[in-house]
């Protein structure tokens, strides 16, 4: 998995980085092919703005987008939406793969 993140107008110090990577290494429990993880974050005139790109592997970018005037507030938003919106596309993958005609079993009278 390919990890970015990069930081416009704000200084990124390590704690916050190491806080978004162990978010981001969360994400690999749903058992989906994370291709790359891109983080943006850039300062605003009003707070700051945070944007996780996921490229997953056959399936639709999952791209979240938070703004709040807290720098943590709005990576820890952004963290929750992230992962409702991994969980639910792990539902909607694990649900898909489990109806099969093939797999019903046949009463035999």
């Amino acid at each position: 998995m390919n990890v970015q993140i990069q930081a416009k107008d704000i200084t990124l110090h390590a704690s916050t980085r190491a806080h978004i990577q162990s978010a981001i290494d969360s994400f690999t429990k749903y058992s989906l092919d994370i291709t790359s993880v891109n983080v943006h974050l850039r300062a605003e005139k009003k707070g700051v703005s945070i944007e996780f790109d996921i490229r997953v592997a056959h399936a639709q970018p999952v791209i979240i987008s938070q703004s709040d005037d807290n720098l943590d507030a709005a990576i820890d938003l952004a963290i929750e939406r992230a992962t409702k919106a991994l969980r639910r596309l792990h539902d909607k993958v694990v649900s898909h793969q489990s109806g099969s005609i093939k797999d019903l079993e046949t009463l035999d009278s």
